[in-house]
């Protein structure tokens, strides 16, 4: 099985590139039983929904792809090389994870590091899969018009303090301090989150992460943006359940912040 999934509109296609790289909540049969069972039924570090919630994208000629596999078996947005993202202290899982944003084990012999020739196997067969589509769904956009971007899905509970001390905002963009793309689409991205009910932050706490930082390049007509968005915006209160109305609101903002995106890039 293919590590990713890809949908590409037939028609009318426009130079935008959504990925969502922490949606998937399988596991390989070869790693399945070394994870607690009671965890992975439902591994609760997942962006949930998140390619739900970016459904209609492709109606409006937005190609997507998004992970098939938890990002407990290899977090797609981490640096290959395990490098920090950031310097606060706030707790960063690994590339690999071992533990869960609140610090809880999550394989069952309790290990607390995964062998680097097992993360090493993970790169291989899960990791670079994923970035080298993105690489060439990118590519083929930037063939065809000019320029490109890539819009990093993210989406996180309300409240993890092991992060952050304080709930977060309900929308946070990232882009990497003002370098992962022109100011011109940052200015028109926030300017579409605002435009709403929404509590908006700019690079903080979140600035973008890998995906953000190591494909945005606006000096080669490439950008990318991160958003990350607190889940009880289109989630129940429990942060359990899709919430169809909460969803369709934010949405409708999406759509309205697209649509700017799109008005500028051509």
């Amino acid at each position: 099985m293919e590590p990713f999934v890809v949908n590409i509109p037939k028609e009318s296609r426009v130079p935008i590139l959504l990925s969502s790289p922490h949606s998937g909540i399988a596991f390989p049969n070869e790693l399945t039983e070394e994870y607690k069972k009671e965890l992975i039924s439902q591994p609760n570090d997942t962006d949930w929904f998140v390619d739900k919630l970016y459904d209609f994208a492709p109606a409006m000629g937005i190609t997507t792809i998004s992970a098939v596999y938890s990002r407990w078996v290899i977090d797609l947005n981490r640096d290959p090389e395990s490098k920090p993202l950031y310097t606060d202290g706030r707790i960063i899982t690994a590339l690999c994870p071992t533990t869960n944003f609140f610090g809880n084990l999550i394989y069952s012999d309790g290990r607390t590091e995964v062998a680097q020739e097992e993360v090493e196997r993970r790169v291989k067969a899960y990791y670079n899969p994923y970035h080298d589509k993105v690489g060439e769904l990118l590519l083929d956009l930037k063939n065809q018009f000019g320029k490109v971007l890539l819009w990093d899905c993210h989406s996180i509970r309300q409240f993890v303090p092991t992060i952050h001390k304080e709930k977060f905002p309900d929308l946070i963009l990232g882009d990497a301090d003002g370098t992962s793309a022109s100011p011109g689409l940052i200015e028109a991205a926030i300017g579409g989150l605002e435009d709403s009910n929404y509590q908006v932050n700019h690079n903080h706490p979140f600035k973008g992460g890998y995906i953000t930082r190591y494909f945005g390049r606006p000096s080669e007509n490439q950008h990318a943006l991160q958003l990350e968005m607190s889940k009880v915006k289109y989630m129940n209160d429990e942060e359990l359940q899709y919430d169809p109305k909460r969803a369709e609101e934010v949405r409708r903002v999406l759509k309205n912040t697209f649509e700017r995106l799109i008005d500028v890039l051509e």
